[in-house]
């Protein structure tokens, strides 16, 4: 379609990027015509004559020939780098809408972020909406995992559009009204966490297989009987193909000849830090993070390698049962690493005083997502059973789920330590549920060292909780 002057766009999306041309063309496949706009204006001209041409789309080279071109309610979707970007854009949309209107962010923005900004575009007359999207390229294509959060008034009127452009699962759409202020994005946030948890559990299974002297073709095999059972997940799947391509210019495994030095973006720092602020233990995710930064150092890591010494990463034994306990192992930890994400959620409702659906964010996550898995469908019952569950590990389901995979999880973490295989996932997976499990932790001899030296006080196991007491160590000692 061609530019045209009157209102007839059903939406505006600016930022041309590749997740803005999806989305785009993800939402003229569904009826609706997109209003676009991007700074660099030959961005627009090049949509419109190749992935765009056809579409219902109109193509606008200026701000005001972009919000002229939206219905009432103008809904404007920025698809622009997280940050200072976002506000610049704000600010120049600002004058050109009306009250009613409503600014939408899909981008990978910090929740508190999208917190001051609900506030300020309200304090305008207008309606702020920070959604998550996950799903990647293709996702966006075909149907994205969609976390809306901000003010719900807006909700009605962005619900007919995202909730068709979403990903399906059971026939529902995988996108719902998450909470107010910065929930989508906090909900985002945790998504991308756990995906830094899984794809990191993943590796370390990957790790210890290598180790054991099995090639990647043979671990495809692993991976696709993985992928057919109890975790059929995306990442599963992915794995399974990555270790099936051979390098078409050394005929090498393609995996064998990538760099082991892994990037970030910042999502999984962020909820490691939220999890600090919210004194909720990530520490599957926070592992998975810094596992990241110990790769990033390879320079180090190879100069160290011939320095520090250890036991040589041998395996002598049944790979068979080795794999067997390694998929016990994988299971087991995944299911801390949401328990410990969705403990998270539960406490930043509660602080920032969100009504966040756990049942339902497990929902939007069985599609269109990057941890889209089977394995979310229990999250749903566990959550269906009980909207009030503390903890994914008192299900259960998913305790007995544990039990039974103990003995294979202990081998697998005691395997990895003989073997000199840094397993930091999986080995606090099982930290966090025997932590989760222990009916007294030192923790009293912690206090007593705060009182000490600080004069922290503590609490008496023969008082009440919240009575609190001090002792002059010093003196006492004397």
């Amino acid at each position: 379609m061609t530019n045209e002057s009157t209102a007839s766009a059903d939406i505006g999306l600016i930022g041309l990027g590749v997740m803005g041309n999806n989305l785009v063309l993800n939402m003229s496949d569904h009826g609706f015509t997109v209003a676009v706009f991007n700074r660099t204006a030959s961005k627009v001209d090049d949509f419109l004559r190749n992935e765009g041409k056809g579409a219902k789309v109109v193509g606008t080279r200026s701000m005001q020939e972009f919000v002229a071109a939206l219905k009432r309610p103008r809904r404007v979707m920025l698809m622009v780098k997280a940050g200072k970007p976002v506000d610049e854009m704000i600010e120049a949309l600002l004058p050109l809408l009306e009250k009613g209107d409503i600014i939408i962010d899909g981008g990978n923005s910090n929740f508190q972020d999208t917190q001051r900004r609900v506030n300020y575009v309200e304090s305008k007359g207008l309606w702020y909406v920070g959604t998550g999207v996950s799903g990647g390229e293709e996702g966006a294509r075909r149907g994205p995992s969609i976390m809306p959060g901000g003010n719900h008034e807006a909700w009605e009127a962005v619900k007919p559009i995202f909730q068709a452009i979403s990903a399906k699962a059971d026939g529902e759409p995988c996108c719902d009204w998450v909470g107010d202020g910065g929930a989508g994005h906090f909900v985002k946030m945790v998504h991308n966490g756990i995906e830094y948890g899984d794809m990191q559990l993943i590796c370390e299974s990957y790790d210890l297989m290598r180790a054991a002297g099995l090639t990647p073709a043979q671990m495809h095999e692993v991976f696709k009987t993985w992928n057919d059972g109890r975790l059929k997940s995306y990442l599963i799947e992915i794995t399974r193909d990555i270790l099936a391509r051979t390098d078409a210019q050394t005929g090498q495994p393609m995996v064998d000849v990538i760099l082991d030095a892994a990037g970030q973006k910042g999502t999984g720092k962020w909820t490691v830090i939220s999890a600090a602020e919210l004194a909720v233990p990530v520490t599957l995710i926070a592992e998975a993070v810094f596992s990241r930064c110990l790769s990033a150092a390879k320079e180090e890591r190879v100069a160290a390698s011939a320095v520090l010494k250890g036991p040589k990463a041998l395996f002598k034994g049944d790979v068979n049962a080795l794999i067997a306990d390694l998929e016990a192992a994988l299971y087991a930890s995944k299911i801390c690493s949401y328990a410990q994400g969705f403990a998270m959620m539960r406490a930043a409702a509660k602080e920032y005083g969100w009504s966040i659906d756990c049942g339902n964010v497990a929902m939007m996550w069985r599609g269109g997502c990057i941890i889209r898995s089977a394995f979310l469908g229990d999250i749903k019952k566990a959550f269906d059973k009980d909207a009030d569950l503390v903890n994914l590990l008192m299900n259960r389901f998913f305790a007995s789920a544990l039990r039974k995979a103990q003995g294979a999880w202990r081998r697998t973490a005691i395997r990895a330590v003989k073997m000199g295989i840094p397993a930091p996932a999986m080995s606090s997976a099982l930290a966090y549920y025997d932590g989760y499990r222990a009916q007294r932790l030192p923790a009293n001899l912690l206090q007593a060292q705060r009182d000490y030296f600080g004069a922290h006080t503590y609490e008496r196991v023969d008082q009440p909780r919240g009575t609190f007491f001090h002792t002059n160590w010093i003196e006492t000692g004397k």
